[in-house]
This record gives structure tokens, sequence and C-alpha cells, in this order.
């Protein structure tokens, strides 16, 4: 086996160091910087020129780019994919170890990137940690072939491996506010029904029974509806938590862009009326409902065309999609949980998300919401 030498090791010892050091130190140790920084010490510990780090993403339902070394900006951004078309990436994470390719790329990777300019040899490092999978990091040599050293596999393990830590931890973070929010959402619901729903179910008896009210009775009546009221704008007002901030990684549009490539068999039609660009804090709420609603249609319908309209209106930002060709048979009753729980996410925002169905065999999904 191929040993490294002395400097080697100490350089290496230096650059986990480091990057160990940054998650303990740095709450936001899962930015993008970070992981660029990570993607870089795949290069400086290898002889690999240019890595990607792909994470996945559980809004978009996707592996897509956290950080990258030594590829144009344009080309990570176009980056995308999931499991089950990309051989490799399953049996890096299912084996737990490095894995190189060099020939039938055709067969490993997605065909939109099997020759890609300049790919004709790449490593698959895994990103896992207690049996989750969390992602992978691709590396090559810029066009020339590679073959991976024990050394230089090692140092891309325990990299994969840092990557995982850091991911593990921002998920950690996202669940643990996601479940002080349900607590809140919990003790809502609880105060409404003791305080709300009892006055109004008094009344609702007494309105129900045979006998007529007198005038004091009615009084009353009124009195408990006007009680219910103010005990439910109270209860509403409120605050359920802060939303943790998500990052988007790209824009409404580059996604739009990337969602009319992935879902080829659907004609998109895009009607962009922003005069200027969504707001940051809107871009993950918005890119989710897309998302979702692209996906929903996907499965549940056979459209001729699929309208999709961003706009601002009377200073509120709109996302609208509709569509045709709804399958019948009773698929599209209601809505599914994605859509429920963006629903709740754009009431935390000061908006609201509407969707239903219209004309038979219409669907229609709309985000409305303010820019803060």
């Amino acid at each position: 086996m191929t040993q490294m030498a002395p400097s080697q090791q100490v350089d290496a010892l230096d650059v986990f160091v480091s990057l160990l050091s940054e998650l303990d130190s740095d709450p936001d140790s899962g930015s993008p910087q970070f992981y660029d920084r990570l993607c870089e010490a795949v290069c400086r510990l290898t002889s690999m020129r240019r890595a990607a780090l792909l994470l996945y993403d559980d809004a978009r339902k996707l592996v897509v780019p956290a950080g990258s070394h030594g590829m144009p900006a344009e080309m990570v951004e176009q980056i995308y994919g999931t499991l089950d078309e990309t051989p490799i990436a399953q049996r890096a994470l299912s084996e737990d170890r490095v894995m190189e390719a060099s020939e039938d790329l055709d067969a490993e990777l997605p065909e939109r990137y099997a020759h890609y300019p300049g790919v004709t040899a790449l490593t698959c490092t895994p990103v896992g940690a207690g049996g989750r999978w969390l992602g992978v990091i691709f590396a090559d040599r810029g066009g020339d072939r590679c073959e991976l050293t024990e050394p230089e596999r090692h140092a891309m393990w325990v990299l994969g491996k840092t990557a995982a830590l850091a991911a593990s931890a921002q998920i950690a973070t996202t669940e643990h506010e996601q479940a002080r929010q349900l607590g809140g959402q919990i003790e809502l619901a609880r105060e409404i029904h003791e305080r709300v729903m009892q006055r109004v179910f008094g009344v609702y008896l007494a309105l129900g029974s045979a006998a007529d009210l007198d005038a004091e009775e009615r009084h009353r009546c009124a009195g408990e509806i006007h009680g219910a009221l103010v005990d439910l704008r109270t209860a509403l007002s409120r605050p359920l938590g802060v939303v943790p901030p998500r990052r988007a990684g790209v824009t409404l549009r580059g996604e739009l862009e990337r969602l009319t490539r992935h879902y080829t068999q659907l004609r998109v039609e895009v009607s962009w009326e922003l005069d200027s660009p969504l707001p940051d804090e809107l871009e993950p709420l918005a890119q989710s409902v897309l998302a979702e609603a692209l996906r929903n249609v996907d499965r549940h319908a056979e459209p001729s065309a699929v309208e999709v309209t961003v706009d601002q209106v009377d200073g509120a930002y709109t996302l609208e999609v509709r569509n045709d060709g709804v399958r019948t048979g009773g698929t599209r009753r209601g809505a599914g949980i994605g859509l429920r729980l963006a629903a709740f996410e754009a009431l935390q925002y000061g908006g609201v998300l509407e969707f239903g169905s219209g004309p038979p065999g219409e669907w229609h999904v709309r985000l409305v919401a303010p820019g803060r």
C-alpha cells in the first residue's frame, strides 16, 4: 500500500483539524462556504482538480450541489439528480467506500452528464453517517484518467465523513426547530379547543334546542360568541415560533429552468412578470411549492400544457401553477401531504397557499406571499 510522505501526513492532519475546528466553533458550519472549503480540501489532499459536494434536499426531493471547487458556477448550477439514476452513488453509499469509474459512464451517471465536457473518469465519495445517506462528493482530474492511491482514497473517505458530520448537525438543528414549532402548534390547538370551541359548542346547544330563547339568553349567547372571537384573536396573535431560515442555493428562475429540463414530458409554459428578483426569504418557500406542484402534475395528470406564472400584485408576490389533463378515477381528490405542509409554511411567512380543482380535468396551485 502506498504511504503518504511525512509532509503529506502533516498537511492532511492540518486540513482535518481546521475543518473539524470550524465545525465545532461555527454554528453555521453547514454553509456553502464551508462545503466549498471541504471540496478544496479534496483537491488539496489528492490529485483531483475538480470536486462537487451534493446533498439531498428534502424540499426538492433531489440531490443538489452544496459546495464545489475548480468548477465554473454555471456548470455547478445545472447539476441535480436522484439516487435511482446514479448507480455509482448507490454503490458508494451502500458499501461506504470511494468508487472510481472511467468506462461506460453512460451506465453510471444520468444521461445528461455522461458526455459532459471533460468528464472522462471520476470518483464518488459517500457522504453518510449512522446509516443515513446524505449525499456524495464527485471529483475528477478535469478530463485526465485517474487511479486513486490508498492514501488518497482514505483522505477522501474521511472528508466524506466530515461532510456528513456537518450535514447531520444542520439537519439536527432544523429538526429541533421544527419540533419547537410543532409544540407551539399543539399548544395553539389545545387553547382553541379549551377556550373557543367550548364556548361555541355551548351556543350551538342553546340555539339548537326546541325552546325559544328570551332576551337574557340571547344576550348571553351573543356574549359567548364575542368572548370566543376575543379568545380566538388572542390565540392566533401569538407567534408559533421563529421560522428557521432555509437556503435556496439557486433562484426560483433557475429552479424553473432546471425543472423544465427535468420534466421533459411536460410542456411547461412560463410567464415571468416580475421586474425585480424574488426576496431571498421567499425563495425556499416558492421553490418548494413549485417542485411539489410539478411533481403532482407529473404523477396525477396527462396535461396538454402546464402554465407557471410568477407575478407581483398589490405588493404581494404570486406563484401560480395550472394544468389540465387530471386523470379520472379519484386520484386527485383533495391534496397530498406535501401541499398541506407547504400551506402551513406559507402561513408562517404571512402568506397563503390555495389549491384545488377548477373546470373538469383542471387543477391549480397558487401561492401569495408578501415581501418582508
